[in-house]
C-alpha cells in the first residue's frame, strides 16, 4: 500500500488545522524559514560588521600590541557595522506595515532590542570578547585570530538571535498583527 492509499494517520501526514482553532491556523500559516532566509537576512550585516571589525582591530594595532585592547576595538567596530545595516533592514521591513514613518522607526528600535537584546548582552559581555581574545592569543596573525574568534562567537549569537526572531514573528510584532489587534481591527 502506498502513502496515497493509506489513511493520513498511518501515512505520517498531519491533518489540516481545524478552521475554528485560530492558534493552529496561525502556526500553520507561518512560513518555515530555511537556511537561505537566514543567509539573506544576516549576510549583509555580517559583511559590514566583519569589515568594520577588521578595520577597527587593525587600526588599534597601530597604537598598541595589547591583545585585550585590539579585541575591544574589533568588538566595537563589529557592533557598529553590524547594527547600522540591520537598523536599515528592519526599518525597510516596518515601513509597509506601519501607519507612519515615525511609527516604523519606533518599531525598528523595538524589534532590534527584541531580536538582538539578549543575544547582544551575552555576546558583548561574555562570549565575543573571550572568543576574540583567545583567537588573537592563539593565532599569530591578528586578522586570522579576530576572524576565528568572530566565527566562534557568531555561532552562539545566532542561536539566540534566531530564536528571538522567531518569537517576534509568532507574536505579531513583525507584521503589524499585534498593533492591528490592539486597535480592534483583528479579532
Amino acid at each position: 500500500m502506498t502513502t496515497i492509499d493509506r489513511p493520513a494517520a498511518t501515512a505520517g501526514i498531519a491533518p489540516a488545522p481545524d478552521a475554528t482553532d485560530p492558534a493552529a491556523a496561525r502556526v500553520a500559516a507561518q512560513p518555515r524559514r530555511g537556511v537561505l532566509f537566514w543567509i539573506a537576512r544576516y549576510l549583509p550585516a555580517e559583511i559590514s560588521g566583519t569589515a568594520a571589525m577588521v578595520v577597527a582591530g587593525l587600526l588599534a594595532t597601530l597604537w598598541t600590541d595589547a591583545a585585550p585592547l585590539i579585541a575591544l576595538a574589533a568588538l566595537l567596530g563589529e557592533i557598529a557595522g553590524f547594527y547600522a545595516v540591520l537598523a536599515v533592514t528592519i526599518y525597510l521591513e516596518m515601513v509597509p506595515v506601519s501607519a507612519t514613518r515615525r511609527r516604523a522607526l519606533g518599531k525598528t528600535g523595538v524589534l532590534l532590542v527584541a531580536e538582538f537584546g539578549a543575544a547582544e548582552v551575552l555576546d558583548t559581555l561574555l562570549v565575543r570578547p573571550a572568543a576574540l581574545l583567545l583567537g588573537i592569543w592563539l593565532v599569530p596573525d591578528p586578522v586570522w585570530g579576530m576572524l576565528l574568534g568572530k566565527v566562534a562567537a557568531d555561532i552562539v549569537f545566532y542561536a539566540v538571535a534566531a530564536g528571538a526572531f522567531t518569537i517576534t514573528a509568532r507574536t505579531g510584532l513583525r507584521d503589524g498583527r499585534r498593533t492591528r489587534r490592539a486597535a480592534g481591527v483583528l479579532t
